[in-house]
């Protein structure tokens, strides 16, 4: 047979019939149900930046230095030029002339408590 094709189907198949698809069965078990479940948030959301606390302070008192402040604040005496740094415009040019009564504000050195 030259030019002949002859469809063959297999005894177990279903001939195509036209209408809708064939749909998956049911599953097994239902749906997780989320109905209380509340808040809108995700939990990938960013979370808000922290308010920002106000700054240390201190007020200077008699017989106060910078290294003293310093050690007080930061354990470290050696710290003072980070404090006068911060205070500039409160203290002067003279890091060693402090007034009782100045309010100096105490900077956060990152991990230096």
């Amino acid at each position: 047979m030259v030019g002949t094709i002859e469809r063959v189907e297999p005894a177990d198949s279903e001939p195509p019939v036209a209408g809708p698809a064939k749909r998956d069965p049911p599953l097994k078990e239902p749906w997780p149900d989320f109905s209380d479940v509340e808040g809108s948030g995700s939990s990938t959301a960013p979370t808000p930046p922290a308010e920002k606390e106000e700054p240390k302070t201190h007020t200077v008192a008699r017989g106060d230095s910078l290294s003293k402040i310093a050690k007080t604040y930061y354990g470290h005496a050696g710290k003072w030029k980070q404090l006068y740094q911060a205070n500039k415009a409160v203290i002067g040019a003279n890091p060693d002339l402090i007034i009782p009564g100045q309010v100096l504000v105490i900077p956060d050195l990152g991990g230096t408590s």
